[in-house]
């Protein structure tokens, strides 16, 4: 339950950044407002603080009492400063009117809510801390919309991370009717909205309201093809109902030691791992079954364009599109016939991604199998653990390569294309247990050329 009012300030005050305030003198009025508020209402410990300055010179005041200077953030709809401590940021706005007309601008009704300092008091003129008793995420108006489009795919990401919160359905209304307005933010603040809903523990539910909303074609338009594809084939399972069923399971798969960065692509990778089946569709009369041959280079193609639009970094795209590239290998060594050898070349071509690569395996496969066990899960959890103990071999204790391009260049290679894949050949037949000493390398080198001449 959400804190009452005389328990709510001995929270604020209590914190230590409002500890480091309250003993220092401001020229203005000062105030903390927004979401550590909402969070220290919910009994959380905020690491980001929001303060609202009437006059400009006490900016100097707070970069003195943190021993930090401020630094200006861009791309928001207001100029605002940051501070950074340690592990604690503090974003710093200033007051264009009165303190009550600056929440009843703010996003959504649980932001407007303010602490004053000097009268130390908490301001409350749009009854945030009611919907934060009800769990409700409203907006104070509409235009709030208007005056900063992201809201609305900030609204979503906080009905997947607030527990048990909902949209109100004014807020779910608006986000439908105005959601091409999307389209008018920066890219970057589009990505961190998505990077934080895809890593709490609540994605499924972010992702299925923001296909509700019709936001996620919005910025995904193409997600539309699948769509079409499902209901013109009528297949079962849907391409795209399952991807988006798969992220019911990445919570609850998610404990393979990975990092939030290494999540995070996970996540993307998951997201956008199907794309290209809406262009790969087949269908085999005599067997009646449906075939998305080579679909990974296809959804590649759409998931790297998607993520230059969105600025994503090169290593999280090299990353995501490794993933997606790879992502049917375990299903197909997952069968009763594929060998230890299979699983050994599988570890050395996709490396340290072995561990996002299993996360990702076993959410598509519970997406398409809708969380049942069956005779198949079974069989490819049985390889995904294969491959994770092969993988952990191979770290502990890796093969060192039996020749270098040096090497192959001293007996008549040349640079080139060949080279590397005739050194890729070595490498796999190596791990494979059929190449075991350097001159046996060097013999296969020399047959290789000797058939290439």
């Amino acid at each position: 339950m959400p804190l009452t009012l005389p328990t709510l300030k001995k929270r604020i005050i209590s914190q230590h950044v409002v500890k480091k305030i309250l003993v220092r003198s401001f020229k203005g009025s000062l105030y903390l407002v927004g979401g550590a508020i909402r969070e220290l209402a919910l009994r959380k410990t905020p690491k980001d603080f929001d303060f609202v300055l009437s006059e400009y010179d006490d900016l100097k005041i707070l970069e003195k009492i943190f021993k930090a200077p401020s630094f200006l953030i861009g791309k928001k709809p207001i100029q605002t400063f940051r501070i950074i401590e340690k592990e604690t940021s503090l974003d710093i706005t200033f007051l264009q009117n009165t303190i009550d007309e600056d929440l009843k601008r703010r996003d959504f009704t649980m932001n407007a809510i303010a602490y004053d300092f000097k009268r130390q008091e908490i301001i409350d003129p749009l009854a945030g801390m009611k919907d934060i008793r009800k769990a409700i995420i409203r907006f104070p108006r509409k235009e709030a919309i208007h005056e900063d489009p992201l809201r609305m795919l900030k609204a979503v990401r906080h009905y997947s991370t607030l527990r048990g919160f909902t949209l109100h359905k004014d807020l779910i209304k608006a986000i439908k009717e105005l959601k091409h307005l999307i389209h008018n933010v920066a890219p970057e603040r589009i990505k961190y909205e998505l990077d934080t809903m895809l890593l709490s523990r609540s994605a499924y539910k972010g992702l299925k309201m923001t296909d509700d909303t019709g936001l996620l074609e919005e910025l995904f338009p193409e997600f539309t093809s699948l769509k079409q594809l499902d209901r013109e084939k009528k297949l079962f399972p849907q391409t795209f109902r399952h991807t988006i069923e798969g992220f019911r399971y990445f919570d609850t798969q998610r404990r393979l030691f990975l990092d939030e960065r290494a999540l995070r692509n996970v996540a993307y990778a998951l997201l956008f791992h199907d794309l290209g089946k809406a262009n790969t569709y087949t269908f085999d009369d005599i067997k009646k079954v449906v075939h998305f041959f080579y679909h990974e280079g296809i959804s590649c193609d759409k998931a790297g364009k998607i993520m230059e639009r969105l600025k994503f970094s090169s290593y999280e795209i090299k990353s995501i599109l490794a993933l997606i590239t790879h992502h049917m290998r375990i299903f197909l060594i997952s069968s009763d016939t594929s060998t230890e050898k299979a699983t050994r070349r599988l570890v050395y071509k996709v490396g340290d991604l072995i561990p996002s690569l299993v996360l990702l395996t076993v959410c598509d496969m519970y997406g398409s199998a809708e969380g049942r066990q069956n005779s198949s899960t079974k069989r490819v959890w049985k390889r995904c653990r294969e491959v994770l103990d092969a993988y952990d071999a191979w770290k502990e204790k890796p093969l060192p390569p039996l020749v270098n391009g040096y090497d192959l260049m001293s007996i008549g290679f040349k640079q080139g294309p060949s080279l590397g894949e005739i050194l890729e050949e070595i490498r796999e037949k190596q791990l494979s247990g059929e190449i075991q000493k350097r001159e046996e390398a060097l013999t296969y080198a020399k047959e290789w050329l000797r058939h290439m001449s």
